[in-house]
């Protein structure tokens, strides 16, 4: 019954308050490696079952705050499906439930076995080097 919820707000994720229209999770087959290079800094959640306890777990907390993640230029990628043998599968080569935080250059910067938080999600995207670059030049003065 959980697993029937998630899907459902998922897909009716961007009818609500404060949800971004282009931030939504975004399938790796219909993701290309290649395209996301300095244009999006990617999130990729694997598991071996949409039913996995851990992939639900971290989907319900990333819809929580797509918000705060769309403004850090993330792209929520989502792969499900081992034998599909997906780009992202190939070169990240997870092992079960895995989270996969990548920055702009598509450097996997964090890698989590078990679900994770979106405010520590938050706190590791914004020190990286290229995100704290972006800061800086949205703001000179903030230094």
């Amino acid at each position: 019954m959980r697993f029937v919820f998630i899907v459902f707000s998922l897909a009716f994720m961007p009818l609500s308050a404060g949800a971004d229209e282009g931030f939504l999770p975004v399938p790796a087959a219909e993701a290309a490696f290649d395209d996301q290079l300095y244009v999006t800094r990617p999130i990729v959640v694997f598991a071996d079952s949409p039913k996995d306890p851990n992939y639900i777990r971290q989907m319900e907390l990333l819809a929580r705050a797509y918000p705060s993640l769309a403004e850090r230029d993330v792209i929520l990628i989502t792969d499900t499906d081992p034998a599909a043998r997906s780009e992202w599968r190939r070169k990240l080569r997870p092992r079960g439930f895995s989270l996969v935080i990548m920055d702009k250059d598509l450097r996997p910067v964090i890698r989590k076995p078990l679900p994770w938080d979106v405010r520590e999600i938050t706190h590791a995207i914004d020190k990286m080097p290229l995100r704290r670059q972006e800061l800086l030049e949205r703001n000179p003065a903030g230094r």
